[in-house]
């Protein structure tokens, strides 16, 4: 039996590989976050507060047994430079402490993304490949991956970087899921009576993307954090199909019944700011379950991510090489989303 330290066990990232751990049957499980959970069969959940040093030692050195860390945590900053102290701070906290309590840890395994190929600045080249050249700093996917480069040198311990593109699952009250944006905002679309237009820059409803499920993304970070050939490696992660918008946005339109119309730039973040009554209305009409808004949506983040008038793709062919084969079509993943945010009562 394995025991793995999932930190950021609450996010869509970390809930599933939670999930997705315990399910094989393998694995003791201590999932770290700031709120804390319910604990289950092999599961022990600690509420800490990961950038407080003394904290997460007072917290986490009882800890003797750990073998795999999985790192899917995330501190959101207004700049891009003020991400890079707290994010690394978390990181550096939580391998420290570890290391120093568990002398049989294993692996640790670092979540990224396309930020490392600056995809977040503007257009990059594609299809990303791992060993692509760094851009200029700050990011803090960079340093984090430069600290265990460092650290693990002479050390029994392996990592891995594993780089998804937008990753979409059943996550309420995390910053960066796409699949609840676009759900929340449909069904806001069908109860005005409104088309779901497309509110994006033009460029970006015919660009080329991926995406990532969240199950698929636990399923290889733990094949890469235990196939000794991927030691010390990076690896993009994704569906292994791409689409346009100008495709996939009708299609996904049709699972809540709502008409499309000629998109509308505009910013989610401006126009569902004056929202929290209507979102409100809809959960006490349908007996939805009692969600609060700012824990529904991340309305930012879905203009980030519709902003992207290029195109965001990467090489997914270094982990296929290597043995992972899995894949997921994304339309049937959107619709498989919709269906379990109906079926645990958070949209209608």
């Amino acid at each position: 039996m394995q025991r793995a330290v999932v930190v950021g066990a609450n996010g869509v990232i970390g809930g599933n590989l939670v999930a997705h751990l315990q399910q094989s049957g393998d694995w003791d499980i201590v999932g770290l976050s700031r709120r804390g959970g319910i604990d289950s069969e092999r599961v022990q959940h600690i509420a800490v507060d990961l950038l407080d040093g003394e904290e997460t030692r007072r917290w986490l050195s009882h800890l003797t047994d750990i073998t795999h860390i999985f790192y899917a945590a995330y501190q959101e900053r207004p700049t891009w430079a003020e991400l890079v102290p707290p994010n690394l701070e978390m990181l550096v906290n939580v391998v420290t402490v570890i290391e120093d309590s568990s002398p049989n840890l294993e692996h640790v395994s670092l979540m990224q993304g396309y930020k490392v190929y600056g995809a977040h600045l503007g257009p990059f080249t594609t299809p990303a490949r791992e060993s692509d050249p760094p851009h200029m700093p700050p990011e803090f996917n960079v340093d984090q991956q430069h600290f265990l480069e460092t650290r693990q040198v002479g050390k029994r311990w392996t990592w891995s970087a594993i780089r998804p593109s937008v990753v979409c699952g059943v996550a309420l009250g995390n910053p960066m899921n796409l699949a609840t944006v676009i759900a929340v905002y449909a069904t806001m679309c069908k109860k005005l009576g409104v088309p779901m237009r497309f509110p994006g820059k033009p460029g970006a409803f015919g660009s080329l993307l991926e995406m990532t499920d969240a199950s698929l993304l636990a399923e290889a970070t733990v094949w890469a954090a235990t196939t000794p050939d991927c030691a010390n490696q990076a690896f993009n992660i994704t569906n292994g199909d791409l689409f346009r918008w100008n495709d996939m946005w009708p299609r996904i339109a049709n699972l809540f019944e709502v008409d499309t119309a000629t998109p509308l730039p505009m910013s989610l973040a401006d126009v569902m700011a004056d929202k929290e009554p209507l979102w409100n209305s809809i959960v006490a009409e349908h007996d939805l379950k009692p969600t609060p808004y700012r824990d529904v949506s991340s309305w930012s983040f879905g203009d980030f991510v519709f902003s992207w008038d290029y195109d965001v793709i990467s090489d997914g062919s270094k982990a296929r090489r290597m043995g992972f084969h899995h894949f997921v079509d994304t339309e049937a993943m959107f619709a498989g989303i919709v269906a379990d945010l109906r079926r645990q009562r958070i949209i209608p």
